[in-house]
């Protein structure tokens, strides 16, 4: 199955594959900047979350996570000088189903799952039944 089966609003020109396929990590972590561990708020071993964070799955403690990295809420998911984001899918129960990170140039980049990393030109490329939409967009100053 290609990522194009799992969500019909990518194509050959709005996204490209950035890196192999693992399950080393997640969403989450590659949102946040990091490739060494799967972090997901379930009591695991197997999984990393931070302490002090509740182990809850819902936008609300995602937008904690990021906000305890650094990162506020912000209005939109528009390029801004100095500055790097987060975006973070849901439905509209408040689960979240996954986090993207702006890069430099504009555009997004996501790990799906066990799959790739793929670098996407608009958050509204991953939207549909797998993830749901936007709920959330935060910022910090980019370092």
């Amino acid at each position: 199955m290609s990522l194009e089966d799992l969500f019909p609003n990518l194509n050959a020109e709005n996204h490209h594959i950035t890196s192999e396929c693992t399950e080393d990590y997640n969403c989450i972590a590659w949102a946040a900047g990091y490739n060494d561990a799967w972090w997901d708020p379930n009591p695991f071993p197997e999984y990393y979350w931070p302490e002090g964070l509740p182990l809850r799955e819902n936008v609300e403690t995602l937008c904690n996570l990021f906000e305890s990295l650094g990162y506020a809420r912000c209005d939109g998911a528009e390029l801004e000088e100095g500055y790097e984001k987060v975006a973070i899918y849901g439905f509209d129960n408040n689960e979240y189903t996954h986090a993207a990170r702006q890069l430099a140039n504009g555009q997004w980049t996501s790990k799906i799952g066990g799959f790739e990393d793929i670098q996407h030109s608009s958050l509204e490329a991953l939207c549909g039944s797998d993830y749901g939409e936007v709920k959330a967009v935060l910022k910090r100053p980019r370092t």
